[in-house]
């Protein structure tokens, strides 16, 4: 039988901010988190794109040695955010470390910082010495995993382990598949996110790709632009971000805060280019996410758009959002505020909705001045609206075709 799901915790570390408050702020204030690219010895003074979304203020970690020394900066990232969530939680240490919990968790690539070391050291190595350089921790930070493993280490986390590497859909597929494990249920909780670090071979690779903002070299917080007739392409961005689901009435009978219902999930994948978006695909995962969720598409209020600011993925996202929502919801792309946090972005812009429907705002999407019009068939946000939100749906697509879309209701 299946049950209902509620989100009782959040915490993110973003470019335009850590925690709730800051979080809230930027974006009742349109501040955005895009900065300079750093400076790096190996790739930037080869990149055309010279922004990107920047954690630039100090996050207190006090993690144990034995913690830390398996750790990269997105593990760093991923097991503050479970910490924060836990804490919030109020849920018993016995509870943590019985089994009824576990973690869906997931980073692009492990740690890039960590794995560029590697391939310097063995490349680099003249004799045996230089190879024993490499160490074990080094696998482990970098491995794909090194998120959800670094979290059940520290918390003790014995329950089930997913982790979802499918690039921009990354935590949301977490998301997704804990409220499957909960819904039908496997776990009575699951922590779940997905957090990624600053390197700029991340930058490099969409750089390549002709996929990264350019023409605002010099103005970073004049994009990324999404639907806008100027964008030009994403931002890449680090961070990371965590929610707790649990069973609807465990969370109640032991009086949680339930922050919002996840109603329906959808993943599917396109079934053929890795890298060009897809009409019929993304359409057909929004379709199956409103009917996984039981509701007419009329009742979504809030759509929080993948919205990359990519020439035709922003087009394709508007037709499909068109033809299965028509113009009925207000559109939002929060990446114009931090930029593409990679396997966070589906947390992070998950957390964001939360918060703008507990609080009983839309924040509009920044640099959105003059829409295209291929994409003004969609109720866009231009200025802050202060506006209270029933449903929402947060959509992501990812290379590889693979696209998700998850609902949630607020329950205040």
């Amino acid at each position: 039988m299946a049950r209902r799901v509620v989100i009782t915790a959040a915490a993110a570390i973003t470019p335009i901010g850590h925690g709730r408050d800051k979080i809230v702020e930027s974006l009742q204030k349109g501040i955005s988190g895009i900065k300079p690219l750093r400076e790096d010895e190996l790739l930037s003074r080869y990149i055309h794109s010279k922004v990107y979304g920047t954690v630039d203020y100090p996050v207190d970690y006090d993690f144990k040695r034995q913690y830390r020394k398996t750790m990269a900066p997105c593990s760093y990232y991923a097991c503050q955010v479970a910490k924060e969530v836990l804490e919030q939680s109020g849920l018993t240490e016995e509870f943590i470390t019985s089994g009824n919990l576990g973690v869906a968790f997931g980073s692009i690539h492990g740690s890039p910082l960590t794995q560029r070391d590697i391939y310097r050291t063995f490349f680099e190595a003249k004799d045996k010495k230089d190879y024993q350089a490499i160490g074990a921790v080094d696998y482990l930070k970098s491995m794909v995993h090194t998120t959800a493993v670094n979290i059940t280490k520290m918390f003790g986390i014995t329950g089930r382990v997913i982790s979802s590497g499918t690039a921009c859909t990354t935590s949301s597929q977490s998301i997704g598949y804990g409220y499957e494990a909960v819904k039908f249920g496997m776990q009575e909780a699951m922590l779940c996110g997905g957090a990624d670090e600053y390197d700029t071979i991340t930058v490099a690779v969409f750089d390549n790709l002709l996929a990264c903002s350019t023409a605002f070299n010099n103005e970073p917080k004049r994009t990324p632009r999404p639907f806008d007739n100027q964008r030009d392409g994403l931002v890449v961005a680090e961070g990371g971000g965590a929610v707790l689901l649990e069973e609807y009435e465990f969370a109640k009978k032991r009086g949680a805060d339930i922050l919002g219902e996840v109603i329906g999930f959808a993943c599917n994948n396109n079934g053929g280019d890795l890298i060009l978006p897809n009409l019929n695909g993304i359409t057909k995962t929004l379709q199956l996410g409103v009917a996984c969720a039981q509701i007419n598409p009329e009742e979504v209020d809030l759509i929080s758009a993948h919205a990359t600011a990519t020439k035709m993925g922003d087009i394709i996202e508007a037709q499909a959002i068109s033809e299965v929502f028509g113009a009925n919801p207000h559109i939002v792309g929060l990446k114009s505020y931090m930029g593409h946090t990679m396997a966070a972005c589906g947390v992070i812009e998950t957390i964001c909705t939360l918060y703008m429907m507990r609080e009983g705002f839309i924040a509009p999407t920044l640099n959105l001045e003059e829409i295209d019009e291929r994409c003004a068939m969609l109720n866009h946000v231009q200025s802050l609206m202060q506006k209270p939100v029933k449903t929402a749906a947060i959509q992501n697509f990812a290379f590889g075709g693979v696209n998700t879309i998850l609902l949630i209701r607020n329950l205040s």
